[in-house]
């Protein structure tokens, strides 16, 4: 397992410092974490192993520092103060990864940085929007403990999925702050995209240019399989690739597959 530097990049005119983690070496990859919070996992380590990994904490989410959310009053800002950070990071030229909340942010950031995105992969991105199939099983914001779990992975008792949703025993003090922190850790992203994740991205997605890898499960049950096609059709050179077995949390679910078919992806 690698190990975790962490580089402090100030932006948005030196109002918010964004919190980075930092691994590897190699040609730069950026990875935007989804609405549950950043977490190093095995997915992460590997590509570690050839590339240096970039993984900011979302803005409020970093342990001790809620009050960073302030800075962003709508989704426009935190795709500016990822441009800030790609800047200050100085990626002239990068690969970009985001998952699920993640995922459109780094659809934002391909369309804005048009010539210094190397290649995309988005894992399961929100940010479209279909009133004919709306893709949340249940407010996402309001889902219990037991419920999430259900709803992120597809056998939620392998031992990845419970390492990553790992809470204190129920009804003690410990659980109680876990149940907080993951709370408040969702409510800094559903601050920008709540109640549905729609703000405009279809009218930008068409901007995007680099190469980009589409990645769903197909038993994901917060959002259908089907959004893997408008992202497609939205984005002129990008493929899709489907697991079988896995809900939304493809990194921890089906590891080794994604990461052969992205390593097969960036080495193309």
């Amino acid at each position: 397992m690698h190990t975790l530097k962490q580089q402090i990049v100030p932006v948005l005119g030196d109002k918010l410092e964004i919190t980075v983690n930092v691994a590897g070496s190699g040609k730069p990859i950026v990875f935007f974490h989804s609405a549950g919070g950043f977490y190093w996992d095995d997915f992460l380590d590997s590509l570690a192993d050839h590339y240096t990994v970039y993984a900011p904490f979302f803005p409020g989410t970093v342990p001790g520092k809620p009050d960073e959310l302030e800075q962003l009053d709508n989704l426009w800002d935190a795709v500016l103060a990822y441009d800030d950070l790609m800047d200050g990071l100085g990626l002239d030229e990068a690969t970009v990864i985001g998952h699920s909340f993640g995922g459109l942010l780094a659809c934002e950031i391909a369309a804005q940085r048009r010539e210094k995105i190397d290649k995309l992969i988005l894992i399961a991105p929100i940010g479209l929007w279909k009133e004919s199939d709306p893709y949340t099983v249940a407010d996402w914001c309001a889902l219990s403990y037991d419920a999430i779990l259900d709803v992120l992975f597809y056998d939620k008792n392998k031992p990845r999925a419970l390492k990553r949703m790992m809470r204190p025993e129920a009804d003690s003090e410990e659980a109680a702050l876990w149940d907080r922190d993951f709370i408040w850790t969702i409510g800094c992203t559903a601050k920008l995209v709540w109640p549905i994740p729609d703000k405009g991205l279809k009218k930008r997605i068409h901007r995007v240019t680099a190469d980009s890898l589409i990645v769903w499960g197909e038993n994901d049950k917060l959002i259908p399989p089907t959004y893997a096609n408008d992202f497609k059709q939205g984005i002129a050179k990008s493929e899709v690739f489907t697991l079988s077995e896995c809900s939304h949390e493809p990194p921890i679910e089906q590891t080794e597959k994604l990461y052969a078919k992205v390593s097969e992806f960036l080495a193309a």
